[in-house]
């Protein structure tokens, strides 16, 4: 039990790569409070120990983030944990976004970044914690058709950096991942390829991936990491990205 009794909210925790972790920490005995736009999940109970319960919460709005962090103190008795997944990236080639689309992904990516980590580090200011936010390698390297997408999650990593080296002193870190997981969301992305596209996209991945050439599992290759960063063995790690990703894109 690396996490028995951690006390860790996760947004984006209904579905995809959050459910994954969620179910990871709860395994590993934390206690979780999953916050998700859209989710009617029961709280969930594991043998280890752990368990998890589930609120309605829009990450981009101030007053949903705080009323969802206040259930969540409520339950949770304090906060160890927050792990900033809950994020959108819709497709689109940059001269075709509208504003309205621009700055609906900097509301979720950005702002929800912004309300969530503020909102951790009032309840953690006095006795430290993890904050782990969501980047992304086009954050880093930028992406063809996802350019609003890509400057949210630069915006994310320049924050992350920044109140790393302010949170520090209250024993806090702040750390980015930013990982190439398969996902029900790249299910739907490749139902909707053609058999050629298809054939060219896995070709693309292999060359690009050197392990395994193609992307990650949620649990297997993900999960393991989040829970390193949720526990002690991380408490001298801050302001780091952390690519989990297969080695797509190696940095120095």
């Amino acid at each position: 039990m690396q996490l028995a009794d951690k006390r860790i909210i996760v947004t984006g925790g209904a579905r995809g790569i959050g459910a994954a972790i969620v179910a990871a920490y709860i395994a590993e005995g934390a206690h979780v409070i999953s916050l998700d736009v859209d989710t009617s999940q029961d709280p969930v109970m594991s043998e280890g120990g752990g368990w998890a319960k589930s609120r309605i919460c829009d990450i981009s709005d101030s007053a949903s983030v705080n009323e969802a962090f206040d259930f969540a103190i409520g339950q949770l008795g304090g906060l160890d944990v927050l792990v900033n997944a809950a994020g959108i990236a819709p497709n689109a080639t940059a001269d075709e976004i509208t504003l309205d689309e621009w700055e609906q992904v900097f509301a979720v990516n950005t702002r929800g970044t912004f309300l969530t980590n503020r909102a951790a580090f009032k309840r953690m200011r006095q006795g430290g914690g993890r904050i782990i936010n969501f980047a992304s390698a086009a954050g880093v390297g930028g992406q063809p058709g996802k350019a609003h997408y890509a400057a949210s999650k630069g915006a994310v990593l320049a924050w992350t950096r920044t109140v790393a080296r302010e949170w520090g002193p209250h024993g806090i870190t702040v750390n980015a991942i930013a990982p190439a997981i398969w996902t029900p969301m790249y299910d739907a992305t490749r139902a909707s390829m053609s058999e050629t596209q298809l054939k060219q996209h896995d070709a693309f991945m292999a060359s690009l991936i050197p392990l395994g050439g193609q992307l990650g599992d949620a649990s297997c290759d993900l999960a393991p990491v989040l829970i390193f960063l949720a526990g002690e063995g991380s408490r001298f790690i801050t302001g780091q990205t952390l690519m989990i990703d297969g080695g797509m894109l190696m940095l120095s």
